[in-house]
């Protein structure tokens, strides 16, 4: 952060088709305002972050004599706004090395330095007449084609670009980012008829491919598209509630993931969300929408009126549907509210038969089909809820969008449903619903049982989907022409779902072969949060093979929830309870081979993780020719944590890696500290940014994707370049300098510091020195070159010997049974 007047400086030249974001000018420094800086410093943009001046001193400015017209005092609001951002958990940026491109300043000072940004995003508070009197301001010192954007979540954008200047309506858009905009997938693009339509190609392309988010064209109507719907979705619930004679439990527990939605379900996100910020959103869709013929659904049931009047308004308020308490005995315990009392109570375990149906069914279209089809509660609640919703998005269309994929698009990206509603219905069937539609009974306000015209001319012509995949293209039902259409962008975007029953080479029970084209195999895999067992390994095998002979490069990757959560612990439990070193020897003797092959196949292998890539699914990556990750990736070699070393190559390509960081002149010891502490904390990173400081990539094998729809796509693009670029086979490195006793007094004495300051237990000590001495390569008398094999027969030693000690049995018997690493 910059406390001092902003120089201006030579700007960047005239703006075009071309354009180039290298400075943005965010004003409004509040909640949204500093995390959408955050976000644009996390690309490498250089931003200027502006706010208020404070009208008034605090005691402790007073106190050291500042003044108002003091350079500290009049950044005060945006400097505290920032600091408080970065200080959040989840953080707003990648590293804490982001916040360096973040200037701040304020209105009064230093607006003329908005001249020279490339894009300015107004972000005040939602009041048109505050927005239009910052946007005068504006007006005075942007420079020409700059583009300018208000983030809203409901006020007209055509309001705003009102008696503006050509140029300024011209380049005026709405940008609605959802809150947080570093999670939060979902960018809403809101032109007015003035806007350019290169301005509005170039915001749409800018936000998917830099931004990393689902831009989703909408219309300039109430509360545009996410929230249009998913207010409406939400509130439908509430006023089912009653109704169906459901507890809060119970709609939390049918509404989360078993539907495709996030944990928090219905009721716990209102409680982040804020009951105010609810009915502020419904009071807005009740007041602006008099046409929408379910209206009557955004005026709330009394309970929630009540809970708003008593401010109970969730998370802020510390209660809302839920309120966490001390029991007697000082333990943190989350009650329940009584929706018919309004008294809180402990919660009540919710069991229903369709839930338990649905439980071992991964694909989540069959699994809707289950869920539709249940006769108890939870199936109710999934037909009340689902049947008028369609009704209702078929209606929006064209109302909110000309291209109903959008609604599908804004729900998966703003409120992490797993399929949008007309997705949804296609699983179910499309002719089928629309018949239970009809005689369902109607419950909420709005449902007529009709839906829209053009739904019933779709399936009139014979068009039985909304949906269809065409030569591994997504397309969608085009109203206006009566056909099937790509959905825009499509091309960029690999969905593994859309190519496997046409181009699948080989299966097995944990992994899937596909052909992406061009020559380049995808290795999918699809066991329980993708962990890896026999069957992946296998595949893997199976997959190199097929490559080098018919193909030309691999791609490992996926498009489930997590790229892998590691080694099938499990299976080695099971193993070292019985005693079986020899099939555990060897099952970890094949988990190295599998890596090593990997990195010294003939063709290249581009691996793709993204969110969860712990354990073995970090080694994997860390052996693949190229690591093409999403920038929400969680990596590490968590093995500390239930008492082994990383057994995979993991310990050896970090006793690598550190060997190649070694330079002349260099404290090497200082190098293997740093690569030992990763291993030996079990750091995982918080992004991609964080994966590389923590030494899990390398400079020049790794790139970054913004966006996880254009993973695999970016991925097999770097596969192809390898493989024409001419990739030959490497050989296996024999130059790996090891620091033998030099490095190993200094792991000891460490180790032993530790222990004696009763930081760690003793069986941390033990694994602590078993690292080491993988790491430093042995009780070798002077630094050495080995091999990679060297280095691999001691980690698999080692690893052998952990497995051995009861104290590592009942870490890894807990994290079975608890689902967390027991440290003792």
């Amino acid at each position: 952060m910059v406390n001092r007047r902003i120089k201006l400086t030579q700007g960047s030249g005239e703006h075009g088709p071309g354009r180039r974001i290298k400075k943005v000018a965010v004003l409004g420094s509040g909640v949204m305002g500093s995390r959408i800086a955050c976000h644009f410093a996390n690309i490498g943009v250089q931003v200027l972050l502006l706010d208020m001046v404070p009208r008034e001193l605090l005691p402790a400015e007073q106190a050291r004599g500042l003044t108002l017209d003091s350079s500290t005092v009049r950044n005060r609001l945006v400097n505290q706004s920032l600091e408080t951002a970065i200080r959040t958990n989840p953080s707003p940026v990648f590293s804490k090395h982001t916040a360096s491109l973040i200037q701040t300043g304020n209105f009064d000072d230093d607006m003329a330095a908005i001249a020279l940004a490339d894009w300015v995003i107004e972000v005040v508070v939602e009041r048109l007449d505050i927005k239009k009197q910052l946007l005068d301001r504006v007006e005075q010192y942007r420079t020409e084609g700059t583009l300018i954007t208000s983030n809203t979540s409901g006020i007209p954008i055509h309001l705003m670009a009102a008696g503006r200047s050509a140029d300024f309506q011209a380049h005026f858009c709405g940008t609605h980012f959802f809150n947080p905009p570093r999670y939060l997938h979902l960018l809403e693009i809101i032109p007015t008829p003035e806007t350019k339509t290169e301005v509005v190609d170039f915001l749409m392309h800018y936000g998917d491919k830099f931004l990393g988010k689902t831009t989703v064209l909408c219309k300039d109507t109430p509360a545009f598209i996410g929230n249009r719907i998913g207010v409406y979705s939400m509130l439908a619930l509430t006023h089912l509630v009653e109704q169906l004679e459901l507890t809060v439990e119970d709609v939390d527990k049918f509404t989360g993931p078993a539907m495709g939605h996030p944990k928090s379900a219905t009721f716990r996100t209102a409680d982040v969300v804020g009951l105010d910020t609810l009915v502020n959103v419904a009071k807005g869709l009740s007041e602006n929408a008099p046409d929408d013929e379910a209206k009557e659904i955004f005026n709330l049931p009394s309970y929630i009126r009540q809970m708003v009047e008593r401010q109970w308004l969730g998370e802020k308020a510390k209660q809302g549907f839920y309120k966490k308490i001390k029991d007697d005995k000082g333990n943190s315990e989350i009650l329940a509210l009584d929706l018919g009392t309004l008294e809180y109570r402990k919660q009540e375990k919710v069991t229903a038969a369709t839930l338990e149906a649905t439980k071992p069914i991964d694909d989540i279209r069959k699994r809707m089909k289950v869920y539709e089809q249940g006769t108890d509660k939870a199936g109710a609640l999934f037909r009340a809820m689902h049947y008028p919703l369609f009704e209702y998005v078929s209606r929006r269309v064209p109302e909110i969008t000309d291209e109903f994929f959008r609604i599908d698009d804004a729900m998966r990206a703003g409120f992490g449903w797993e399929l949008g509603p007309f997705e949804i219905w296609d699983a179910l069937g499309v002719r089928e619903t629309v018949e239970k539609i009809r005689a369902e009974e109607r419950r909420i306000p709005g449902h007529s049982g009709e839906v829209a015209d053009w739904v019933r001319q779709m399936l009139d012509s014979g068009h039985e989907s909304f949906y269809q995949v065409k030569d591994g293209v997504r397309h969608y039902y085009d109203a206006q022409s009566k056909s099937y259409k790509p959905i825009p962008g499509a091309e960029s975007f690999i969905i593994l779902n859309d190519l496997r029953g046409q181009r699948t080479v080989w299966k097995n029970e944990g992994l899937t072969v596909i052909d992406l084209g061009e020559g380049i195999l995808n290795a999918e895999f699809h066991t329980k949060m993708n962990t890896i067992g026999s069957d992946v390994i296998q595949g893997l095998h199976q997959a190199i093979d097929i490559a080098e002979k018919d193909f030309r490069g691999l791609v490992i990757g996926n498009d489930g929830a997590n790229f892998s959560a590691g080694a099938n612990i499990g299976l080695i439990f099971m193993m070292a309870v019985e005693q079986d070193y020899d099939g555990l020897n060897n099952a970890i003797k094949t988990f190295q081979d599998t890596s090593m092959r990997l990195r010294y196949s003939a063709i290249p292998v581009v691996a793709a993780p993204f969110n969860l890539a712990l354990g073995g699914g970090c080694e994997f990556s860390m052996h693949a020719d190229f690591i093409q990750l999403h920038a929400e990736t969680y990596m590490g070699l968590v093995e500390f944590g239930v008492g082994v070393i990383p057994g995979g190559g993991g310990t050896k390509e970090f006793a690598l890696r550190a060997s190649d960081e070694f330079k002349e002149g260099q404290i090497v010891q200082q190098v293997l500290r740093e690569r030992f502490l990763t291993i030996g904390q079990a750091k995982v990173s918080t992004s991609a940014a964080e994966a590389f400081e923590l030494g899990y990539l390398q400079a020049g094998k790794y790139a970054v994707s913004m966006n996880r729809n254009r993973l695999l796509a970016d991925a097999k693009a770097k596969a192809v370049e390898l493989a024409e670029a001419g990739y030959t086979q490497p050989a296996p490195r024999a130059d790996i300098t090891v620091l033998g006793k030099q490095g190993l007094g200094i792991v000891y004495v460490g180790a032993n510091s530790m222990r004696a300051g009763n930081y760690i237990s003793e069986h941390d000590q033990k694994i602590s020195e078993k690292l080491g001495w993988v790491m430093c390569g042995g009780n070798l008398s002077t630094p050495t070159q080995v091999s990679e094999q060297y280095l691999l027969d001691l980690e698999r030693e080692a690893f052998l010997s952990l497995c051995g000690e009861r104290k590592t049995l009942e870490r890894i018997q807990h994290m079975l049974t608890k689902g967390k690493p027991l440290r003792n």
